[in-house]
Order: C-alpha cells, then sequence, then structure tokens
C-alpha cells in the first residue's frame, strides 16, 4: 500500500499559537539571519504551522548528524518523508534507508531498504488511531509525544513504541514545589480521561502525606457538548475559591485546552503549574505585572544541550531545503537565562527593570522542547537498531541482508533497545525499563505586546536524598518573577508560633483556625495541630513558643525575706542570752530564786535554742534539715512548755504549803515538779520516734506551684504524727494556761502567775491562728509562716515571762529585796 494513499483522520482542535519568546522578534533576528519570504518552491503539503516546522528542523538535524558518523551505519544514510494527516495534532514521519537522491547527504550508494518506521505524534489519541492502522500492515511505530499508558498495551500494539520517560515522579516533584512556595490550597484541573484520573489519584495520595489539600477538582469531559453546559460551572469554581494557584494537567488540542482559553480571555489570574507541552498556552499574552499572579510554573523533562544544534540552526542554507526555516528560527529562540545564576553574581543588571534589556544583549539560545528531544532519540533508536542487526560486521562485511519479510522482526527487536545517546542520556524503548526522569523547573512570564519569556530556575532529581530533591535558584526566581518571595496559596493563614490549628468541623485539613496554646505549653512551629507541654523542670514563656528553664525556690539567706528572718532569730538569741546573763549575775536575789531559779535557767536556755531552731528552715532544704526541723521544733517547745508547766505548779505549791495538810509540803519539799520537764519531753521524744520510723519528712518539690519556679519545701511525710506532736504541745500549752490562769491571784510577793498566764495566752494564740494559716498556703509561704509562728511564740514567752523581772532586776533594785516586802506588808504606814 502506498504511504500517501494513507486514509486521512478527522481533526480534533485547532492547534494553538506558538508561544513567542522574544519582543520584536525580526529585529532581534536581523543580526544572526536574513529573514527571507517563503520560498516558492514549498509544496502545498508543507504549508501547516510553524510549530510543526520544528519537527522537520528535529529531522533535518538528527538523519544529518547520523549520516555524518561514520561508525553507526556506515554506507548508508536516512532518508524521512512528512507527511501531515488531517488532524493537526498528528504528524507522520516515514524514515527509511534508501539511496542517495534529492537533499540527502551525497556521496552514498546503498541498497533501499523497506523496512520503513513510522514515527508520530504529539497527539497519543491520533497515534492510537494510526498505530491501529499501521498494525494491519506490519508497519513499526514510535510515538514521540508524553508517554501514555494506553499506546503500551502490545497485544493492541505489537510493534508502537514509546520514546518519552514515564511520568510516574511528576506528582512527586508537583508536590515539592508546593511544599517549598508554601501551597498548601490548590485547585487541579485535569482531562476525564485514564491518565487524568490515575494523575489524581497519584497526586492526592502525595498531597495527603504531605498535609496538603486540594480546593477544587475540574474534571473537564472530553465531549465538547457536555464541556459547553459545565463550563460556567466550572469557571465560577476556579473564580470563587481562594486559591492562588491552579495545576493543569492533560492533553493539549482538547476540551481541557479550550478551557484554559477560556479563562485566559476572561482574565483570571492564577499561578498556573503544569508540564512543558503547554508552553504555548500558558502565555496569555497580557502584559506582565509585577508581584502579580500572572505566570507559570513548567515542568519538562531534564534535556542536555545538544553540540552543535544552534549552529545547525542559524547556518541551514534554504537552498538546499524546499522549506523556509526564517519563521522557524525566531520560534525557537528564546533569552539564554539557563546560567542566570551565575551571571547575576557577576553583573549588578539583574533588577527586575533592566534585566530583560540587559539578556537581550547577551545573545540568544536555541531550546529543544521535550517532543522534539524525543523525536531526535526516536531517529537514534532506529539507526542503533538497523546497527545491531545488519552491522555485525566480520571483516568488516555485513553478515546478511535484509528484505521485506525481515522488517517484523527488525521491529520487535525495538523493544529491547537501549542506548546512550550523543549527550550521555540513557534511551530505551522498553516500557518495563522506562523509569521516571529529572525535571527542569521554567517560570513562564509575559511581557508587553504579547511576548514572553522562559527562564530555567530549578530542577528535580527523581533519584536524590529525600529533602534534596528539588533545587531552586533564589537569583532566578527574582529575575524571573520580580521578586524573591513568591505568593502563597493557603485556606486558612499560617499559625505563629504559640499557636496550634483548631480543625473546623466539615472543612479540609488546610482550612482552621489558629487557637493560642494552654497554660505552660508551647509551639515552636508553624501551623502546629497540638502544643507540646513543657518539661517539668521548665515553663512556657510568654510569647508560648518556647520553654524556659526553672528557677529553685526556697527560703534562702540570699532573700530579702530570708535574711530579715534570720536576723531577728539571732537577735533573739543573742538577746535570751542576754537575758540569763543577768540571771546568772543576780541569782541571789529573791526575784530570780522566786518559783524555782533552776527552771528559770532551764527555759531560758530552750527559749535560746527556740530562737535558733528557724535557722534550720532557711537554706536550701536536704533530708537530714528536714527531720532535724520538726525534732528540733517539737522537743524544744516541748522543754519550753514544760517548764512553763512546772514553774506553774511550784507556784500553786509553794501557797498551798503554808496551809495544815503536810501531803503539799512534802510534794515540794521532793521536788515532785522538776519531775514534769523530763517526763513531758519523753513522751514528745517517743512521738517523734514514731513519726520518724514511720513516714518521716523529707525533700519535696512543686513544679507547678508558681510559674517559673520549682519550689522546694520539706514534705512533713505523715501528716498524722504531725498533728500529734502539734496536737501534744498544744495540750501541754492548754495545761499551763489553766494551772497559771488558776494560780493568777495568789497572794504571794514574786508571784508570777501572772506572767506565765499572759505568756500562755499569746503562746496559744500564735499556734492557734497557725493552723488555719498553714492550710490555706501553699510551697515557700508555708515555711515562713512556720518560722514566724516559732519567733512569735517564743519571744512571747520570753517577752512576758523575763521582761518584767530584768525589769526590777535592772531598773528597780529596790523592790528586789525581801525585807522591804516583809516591812511593806506587816508594819503598813500611816
Amino acid at each position: 500500500m502506498p504511504l500517501l494513499d494513507l486514509p486521512l483522520l478527522e481533526p480534533l482542535v485547532l492547534v494553538p499559537e506558538p508561544l513567542r519568546l522574544l519582543p520584536e522578534p525580526e529585529l532581534w533576528l536581523q543580526p544572526l539571519l536574513p529573514l527571507p519570504e517563503l520560498d516558492p518552491r514549498l509544496p502545498e503539503l508543507l504549508r501547516v504551522p510553524v510549530k510543526k516546522f520544528q519537527y522537520i528542523l528535529t529531522m533535518l538535524f538528527v538523519t544529518e548528524e547520523i549520516n555524518r558518523s561514520p561508525k553507526l551505519i556506515p554506507n548508508m544514510s536516512i532518508n524521512f518523508n512528512f507527511s501531515p494527516s488531517n488532524c493537526e495534532d498528528s504528524w507522520i514521519l516515514i524514515s527509511s534507508l534508501k539511496e542517495n537522491k534529492e537533499y540527502i547527504v551525497p556521496n552514498y550508494n546503498c541498497e533501499i531498504m523497506h523496512c520503513d518506521l513510522i514515527l508520530t505524534g504529539p497527539s497519543w489519541a491520533s497515534s492510537s488511531l494510526i498505530g491501529t492502522l499501521l498494525t494491519t500492515y506490519n508497519f513499526g511505530q514510535i510515538h514521540y509525544g508524553p508517554f501514555h499508558p494506553i499506546l503500551s498495551d502490545q497485544f493492541q500494539y505489537p510493534y508502537l513504541y514509546q520514546i518519552a520517560p514515564k511520568e510516574t515522579r511528576l506528582p512527586f516533584a508537583i508536590v515539592s514545589l508546593m511544599l517549598h512556595f508554601n501551597w498548601t490550597w490548590v485547585g487541579l484541573v485535569i482531562s476525564d480521561d485514564d491518565q487524568g484520573n490515575q494523575f489524581l489519584s497519584d497526586f492526592r495520595e502525595k498531597m495527603q502525606r504531605n498535609e496538603l489539600c486540594l480546593a477544587f477538582v475540574n474534571v473537564i469531559p472530553l465531549n465538547m457538548n457536555l464541556y459547553n453546559t459545565r463550563a460556567e460551572k466550572y469557571y465560577k469554581q476556579i473564580v470563587i475559591s481562594l486559591a492562588n494557584v491552579v495545576i493543569i494537567y492533560g492533553e493539549m488540542n482538547s476540551t481541557l485546552e479550550v478551557s484554559f482559553r477560556r479563562w485566559a480571555y476572561l482574565g483570571i489570574r492564577r499561578i498556573w503549574v503544569t508540564t512543558s507541552q503547554w508552553d504555548v498556552i500558558t502565555n496569555t499574552g497580557r502584559d506582565f505585572i509585577l508581584d502579580s499572579f500572572h505566570g507559570a510554573f513548567t515542568f519538562s523533562h531534564h534535556l542536555h544541550k545538544i553540540p552543535n544544534f544552534k549552529k545547525f540552526i542559524q547556518t541551514m542554507n534554504k537552498s538546499q531545503y524546499p522549506i523556509d526555516i526564517s519563521v522557524m528560527r525566531s520560534e525557537w529562540m528564546y533569552f539564554n537565562c539557563l546560567d542566570i545564576e551565575s551571571k547575576c553574581r557577576t553583573q549588578s543588571r539583574c533588577s527586575p527593570n533592566t534585566a530583560l534589556e540587559w539578556y537581550a544583549s547577551q545573545g540568544l539560545d536555541i531550546a529543544m522542547n521535550d517532543e522534539n528531544y524525543n523525536l531526535y532519540n526516536a531517529v537514534y533508536a532506529w539507526a542503533y537498531v538497523w546497527h545491531e542487526i545488519c552491522y555485525q560486521q566480520i571483516d568488516g562485511q555485513p553478515l546478511r541482508k535484509y528484505h521485506r519479510e525481515d522488517c517484523p522482526k527488525f521491529y520487535h527487536s525495538l523493544k529491547s533497545i537501549q542506548f546512550i545517546n550523543p549527550v550521555g542520556d540513557l534511551v530505551t524503548l522498553n516500557v518495563k525499563k522506562n523509569y521516571g526522569t529529572d525535571y527542569d523547573i521554567s517560570h513562564i512570564s509575559n511581557f508587553p505586546q504579547g511576548h514572553g519569556i522562559k527562564v530555567k530556575i530549578g530542577q528535580f532529581s527523581s533519584y536524590g536524598s529525600l529533602g534534596q530533591q528539588l533545587y531552586l535558584s533564589d537569583e532566578a526566581i527574582a529575575w524571573a518573577t520580580g521578586s524573591r518571595k513568591i505568593p502563597s496559596s493557603v485556606c486558612s493563614e499560617t499559625c505563629r508560633l504559640g499557636f496550634r490549628k483548631l480543625q473546623q468541623k466539615g472543612k479540609a485539613a488546610c482550612c482552621y483556625e489558629c487557637f493560642p496554646c494552654g497554660e505552660n505549653e508551647i509551639s515552636n512551629k508553624t501551623n502546629m495541630d497540638q502544643c507540646v507541654k513543657c518539661p517539668i523542670n521548665q515553663y512556657a514563656s510568654i510569647q508560648k513558643n518556647h520553654c524556659l528553664q526553672k528557677s529553685l525556690m526556697f527560703l534562702a539567706y540570699e532573700d530579702p525575706l530570708g535574711m530579715v528572718l534570720a536576723c531577728i532569730a539571732l537577735f533573739f538569741a543573742a538577746l535570751t542570752a542576754l537575758v540569763l546573763g543577768v540571771f546568772v549575775k543576780h541569782q541571789d536575789t529573791p526575784i530570780v530564786k522566786a518559783n524555782n531559779r533552776t527552771n528559770s535557767y532551764i527555759l531560758l536556755i530552750s527559749l535560746k535554742f527556740c530562737f535558733l531552731c528557724p535557722l534550720l528552715f532557711i537554706g536550701h532544704p536536704n533530708n537530714t534539715n528536714c527531720i532535724l526541723q520538726q525534732i528540733t521544733f517539737a522537743v524544744l517547745f516541748t522543754v519550753a512548755v514544760s517548764t512553763v508547766l512546772a514553774k506553774t505548779v511550784t507556784v500553786v505549791l509553794a501557797f498551798r504549803v503554808t496551809t495544815p495538810e503536810r501531803k503539799m509540803r512534802g510534794l515540794l519539799v521532793s521536788g515532785t515538779p522538776n519531775f514534769i520537764i523530763p517526763i513531758c519531753t519523753l513522751v514528745q521524744l517517743v512521738l517523734c520516734g514514731i513519726w520518724m520510723g514511720t513516714s518521716p519528712p523529707f525533700v519535696d518539690t512543686d513544679a507547678d506551684l508558681e510559674l517559673g519556679h520549682i519550689v522546694i519545701v520539706c514534705n512533713k511525710g505523715s501528716d498524722t504524727a504531725f498533728y500529734c506532736v502539734l496536737g501534744y504541745l498544744g495540750s501541754l500549752a492548754v495545761g499551763s494556761f489553766t494551772v497559771a490562769f488558776l494560780a493568777r491571784n495568789l497572794p504571794d510577793t514574786f508571784n508570777e502567775a501572772k506572767f506565765l498566764t499572759f505568756s500562755m495566752l499569746v503562746f496559744c494564740s500564735v499556734w492557734v491562728t497557725f493552723l488555719p494559716v498553714y492550710h490555706s498556703t501553699k510551697g515557700k509561704a508555708i515555711v515562713i509562716v512556720e518560722v514566724f509562728s516559732i519567733l512569735a511564740s517564743s519571744a512571747g514567752l520570753l517577752c512576758c515571762i523575763f521582761f518584767p523581772k530584768c525589769y526590777i532586776i535592772l531598773l528597780r533594785p529596790s523592790k528586789n529585796s525581801l525585807k522591804r516586802k516583809k516591812i511593806k506588808t506587816y508594819c503598813p504606814t500611816n
């Protein structure tokens, strides 16, 4: 069947105008090559849109490159025919080995090889339809458009192969870009086909893993009539949405392209993220505005620069080929921004306002897109298969010649071909070995008069380590967009430090409210789901964004209050020692000898140590201090109160001795009151022993009592034992007060019952007040209350009992005379 008799396919949609990448291209291209008129010899068949010339020029370049190579297929040359179908998105390139003729490189004389290879694309739908027809006639076919799973069905298309790498890593690459720019709330527009739905599934999975959300998903139907009924709905959905970023995935020349062009025409400004085949469409022809949402990020397969390609395009002799390539040159040239990062380090003209003019003067470059690169590799694949089959040479001669009937074996060999192309990339047609690829990330901006500029800003590596797969150049981004800061796309503003996310019921995970952290909780990262509680030894700062180390808190000598209490204790201890000295010096005076001089000494000594007892409560607590605090306090105060009781009993017995009852006299003479002190003290020691043996006091910390501090106090251990000791001491005090109160009016010259009564009243008042205050305070305040009670009660005993006597001894010595008292009593004056 003649090749030109192949049935022509019906068109799908019109191909969009190609992206113009230069302002005033005619002016800029003038120094490179004159712009001739269209060659009148151009066949009508080749009067096609400019985009299609790219495929022709690619084929011209690669065939001449292979034909000039003496190693790949020596003594033979590749020829090709270019045949467009009625489907304007499908162009058939028929390559074969032929005799030298027309405009192929001369000086070869080769036998005709009839195993032709059909190169179809870029639309997978057109390749599929053509592939069904070519299968009938056993023609080999390579699809140079984007990879599509349907075309990998070897049962339906046994001789159809795809040269493009799979897009398995594209969803993750886009998600990585979203994470970099904090795009947590984006829209997605896909075609309603298997490939679009698979992309949606993979993309949604990657988003959920990284806590990203889809604001909306527009699934564009393939049927135009169905699309027209829903077009308004799709438009409103994208306009109303808060998402500033929209991702587009699908085939061009479809209802998806119609939808996008409609949105661009209606002036929707968004940040578009898509693949390189949409480069032409993302340039909407509107003026570029700095810091606006106008622009697009495109992902293209990472391509190495092909040597001599630029030189080939610029130096082509138009008379050698029946096509005019001048327009093709202008459409393929754009600013050389691949090395923008290095240039901006050495140049001072990288501001957005001056960069365009400056870069225009740096020279132009020629870029090959994904489809042309696939076409380049497809021809090389054909040449490598032919080389392996027909040029396994022995002594420089082919093993045998292939004929038409051997073509199926030839086409089948394409499946296993694997080679390194001239630029160092691994190429394979085996779908099982066709893995993902690296991606170049570019930004397309629109400038006045419909001119656009495409700048490579980074790269995504499919096989890099986690977190190191995405690289973006800040200099390139700043030059391309006019700002280093790309607008964010979020449903809710970022919860700053000290706040956590509070999920809104019925809304997506990316839509939330910010709620402040609770007491002693922090959030040291933005958008935290839960606040973190500070450790026990730390506390939250006022901003709730970090934990601070707590300081130890106790009643220290360095504290003003601790210093004052220590000074008071030492002062009264010294005062007590002074009173004791006065009593010792005047020990033979009646006022000292009255009411048992020894008991007075014992009381003064015990009071001195009672004043020193608070020093155990001040300073850093430890287990020894905690035990000594309670034992010392209990025993010393028991001695003091029992001494007061002994003195009171002595007063009562001294009065009773004047009565005829000899029994009372015997008690006084035998020194019975002196046994009160050791007996009462022994009982208290037994109680303290039981306390220490069962649950002794220990050092305790309270980290929650006071903000920013860890309070260190002595825990009483057993509260029951503590109250038993305190209750026994209180019963002694009440007993002493009662006996003293009953003996207050006894007619004795040096009767101190009134002083003892008042002192015990003060003592009991202090400790009765202590109990409710003790229960209502915590931490260091408990220590302060306890120290104050000890000092106050001790001072009450000292002042009420001994100060009146010291007053008489020191200031009224005349009253300290037994004779005067007798004269005053028995010889009253007139």
